[in-house]
């Protein structure tokens, strides 16, 4: 499929997850046949005032894309900086975030707070498509509340002002993640824009996605949570998109030598103090639901080094 002018082998795309989405875990991802992948949220203004923390989040492996760089903030001047920035970092797509619903995000009229604001976000998809040459693509969700559902209207905003794909999470602001998705919100998104149109929530697995796809009409998916501990699931997503059955079905065995190796991934990229530390919630959601998971998540959690981790490991 194209975003723009640009061409993705695939349609299955894996969204951006603050704390999660690293180097390893979009690598690993890649491997699995993710058609893009997207690093966790930059702020914007951090980058205008040459945060270096922030930086670092968009530094890029060679091996991870095509890659988005997802954006945030609600100055059209500075988002237009900041996706200059992370052009220059390499990425292939630039994604704007409107969707995030955490309180020290839209709490400060960035991520889903834009959504009330339609013509602001206009002007901030109008500025950042101006000032870079790379496609441009959005995030959205279903409406701030129940009574502020305005997910069609707004979408057709962005793409007047430039946007050449948009993503739709089918929950409201204040739903956050609780309840069930809205796929319908999505379908009639499709139906009222001329761009891609890609589903997000509630896709656990690659059966969800086909639904997702036959029900709405989008033309992709972005699985979100159902990726935490089970990269396989793109994989198994495409199976049954391109021929129509999955075939894998990771073991135990399986899961433990990826959990392994991601925090070995994430050791080389960010020495093992912090590689380790950053690892802990991955290598948690990797053992969710083995026999012995419970016994030892405590010792998971507090492992300091890579040899901690194969040992804890070895004793499920």
């Amino acid at each position: 499929m194209k975003i723009g002018s640009f061409t993705i082998e695939n349609n299955i795309f894996t969204a951006p997850m603050a704390g999660v989405s690293d180097i390893a875990y979009r690598r690993i991802l890649r491997e699995m046949g993710a058609g893009l992948v997207f690093t966790e949220m930059v702020s914007a203004k951090a980058l205008w005032y040459k945060d270096k923390k922030t930086a670092l989040l968009m530094r890029l492996s060679d091996t991870e894309h095509p890659v988005a760089i997802q954006i945030f903030g609600n100055d059209p001047e500075i988002m237009a900086y900041g996706a200059k920035e992370a052009e220059s970092a390499g990425a292939d797509v630039i994604d704007i975030n409107m969707g995030c619903p955490v309180h020290k995000v839209a709490g400060h009229g960035d991520g889903c707070a834009l959504m009330k604001d339609p013509a602001l976000a206009g002007r901030i998809v109008a500025a950042v498509k101006k000032s870079i040459t790379l496609p441009l693509s959005v995030k959205i969700r279903k409406g701030w509340d129940d009574e502020n559902i305005n997910a069609v209207l707004f979408a057709e905003v962005l793409q007047e002002n430039g946007a050449d794909m948009v993503t739709v999470h089918g929950r409201t602001r204040k739903q956050m993640y609780s309840g069930k998705a809205d796929w319908e919100i999505i379908a009639r998104v499709k139906e009222r824009l001329n761009i891609p149109v890609i589903g997000n929530g509630d896709i656990f697995t690659a059966e969800d996605a086909k639904r997702m796809v036959d029900m709405t009409g989008c033309d992709g998916v972005m699985p979100a949570r159902g990726l935490q501990g089970n990269p396989w699931l793109v994989k198994q997503i495409k199976e049954l998109f391109e021929i129509g059955e999955i075939k894998t079905f990771p073991t135990i065995e399986d899961r433990k030598a990826m959990a392994y190796r991601h925090a070995e991934m994430l050791v080389e990229e960010q020495g093992e103090y912090m590689g380790i530390r950053s690892s802990r919630t991955h290598l948690l959601w990797y053992i969710k639901g083995f026999k012995d998971a419970a016994r030892i998540r405590g010792e998971i959690a507090r492992v300091e080094t890579l040899k901690e981790v194969k040992e804890r490991l070895s004793k499920i």
